[in-house]
């Protein structure tokens, strides 16, 4: 954060200074669920995208990325349009989301950076609470945490066009160090469930593949409508009612044994796809009561299974974090592991004993670069622990990087 505060100093004028640290997050279970009503589980690290800020008094957003190339600049009442691979489409869809229901009077002079590489952790959500959080605080507009998740959520599935659900925003807003956010897509409750007494240290390896591609050029949103076709057909099937629209259709909203009864008259392609869906809601039950029963090895051994299902149920992996998977289910130290977010770029992720880091990461820089010697200067290997969800930072002098 002081290197952030540093540049923020040389570029903008002003005393008002402010700060919001936005996490990164993992799903360890309930992948591919939140679009379907489903529940899901999330955690959020000491990795995040952080934010230093102040008020603009003539409206214009004016945002610098330590990450990216170019300045964003704009007026909050100018009508912003979703720019592809632009970073600083977060920021514009952040203010077209408020605008839906407040007046906005006060920009924003920013700087912003993350510390990971982004892909697979979900830095969209992070970066876009953050820019929501900083709107809402300059222009003195109190949000509900829930209200938030929407927001952020709008920017991604109207803004830009993603068929994606609410784990992402979920898991970075509402997390709690220490605990598992166990969330029901479909009725927006979510608990929090306390770590077991008994569970050992753990951390969380993040193994950044050297890919990253936007979810919306990959088959993602292909996925979610094959799912949905899925339901479509086992409602047919049944005799339930069926739901007119296909993008309102929810297997939640069908039950796992009208698959069971059903699933041999779909086509293979859909049949493997809902079968992902109801195996993966048993992996979050079971997962919760293993989290609060400190098991870390059923935990872990649930999330190895929810990978497993992600790559060939809902075949949604690459090349590149099969590989990765595999040589993390063979490390010593490992409990479990799982392609992280969409499964079409990113990282996968871990948990592990702390004690086999070195061993670890020994293992992926001896394997991987070999396999994918075109990423060889491209992947990472990175070791986190949990945090807190999205919160302003008070002290920013003393808030170290």
């Amino acid at each position: 954060m002081q290197n952030i505060l540093h540049k923020f100093k040389e570029s903008y004028q002003g005393d008002d200074i402010r700060a919001v640290r936005s996490p990164l997050r993992i799903c360890p279970l309930g992948a591919h669920s939140d679009h379907q009503g489903g529940r899901v589980t999330g955690m959020t690290l000491n990795a995040s995208v952080d934010m230093v800020y102040s008020p603009s008094e003539d409206g214009y957003v004016r945002v610098q990325s330590m990450d990216f190339p170019d300045k964003e600049l704009f007026h909050i009442n100018h009508d912003s349009e979703y720019i592809p691979g632009f970073w600083g489409t977060y920021i514009r869809g952040a203010v077209m989301a408020l605008r839906q229901d407040y007046v906005l009077k006060k920009g924003l002079d920013a700087i912003v950076s993350g510390k990971l590489p982004i892909g697979g952790l979900s830095s969209s959500a992070a970066v876009t609470t953050a820019y929501l959080m900083a709107l809402c605080d300059v222009n003195d507009i109190e949000v509900s945490k829930m209200d938030l998740i929407q927001y952020s959520h709008w920017v991604e599935t109207q803004f830009i066009g993603l068929k994606n659900g609410i784990l992402d925003q979920s898991a970075n807003i509402l997390s709690m160090d220490n605990q598992l956010m166990v969330m029901d897509c479909l009725t927006n409750e979510h608990e929090m469930i306390t770590k077991g007494a008994d569970m050992p240290e753990f951390e969380v390896v993040v193994v950044y593949s050297g890919i990253s591609k936007q979810l919306i050029s990959t088959d993602f949103n292909n996925r979610t409508d094959e799912l949905r076709v899925a339901g479509w057909l086992l409602q047919d099937l049944s005799g339930m009612p069926i739901t007119p629209a296909l993008e309102k259709v929810k297997l939640r909203e069908i039950p796992s044994d009208v698959f069971e009864n059903y699933k041999e008259q779909l086509p293979e392609r859909l049949r493997k796809r809902a079968a992902h869906y109801y195996t993966e809601q048993k992996r979050v039950s079971e997962g919760a009561k293993a989290w609060a029963a400190g098991d870390i090895e059923k935990f872990g051994q649930l999330m190895f299974e929810s990978g497993e299902s992600s790559f060939y149920q809902y075949e949604s992996g690459i090349p590149e974090m099969q590989s990765i998977f595999y040589i993390l289910k063979e490390c010593k130290g490992v409990y479990g592991a799982r392609p992280s977010g969409a499964g079409y770029r990113g990282a996968v992720i871990g948990l592990i004993d702390p004690n086999y880091k070195e061993e670890i990461k020994a293992k992926i820089d001896s394997v991987y670069p070999v396999r994918h010697p075109e990423i060889k200067d491209l992947y990472e290997v990175n070791f986190c622990k949990t945090a807190d969800g999205a919160h302003f930072v008070k002290d920013l002098e003393g808030m170290n990087e």
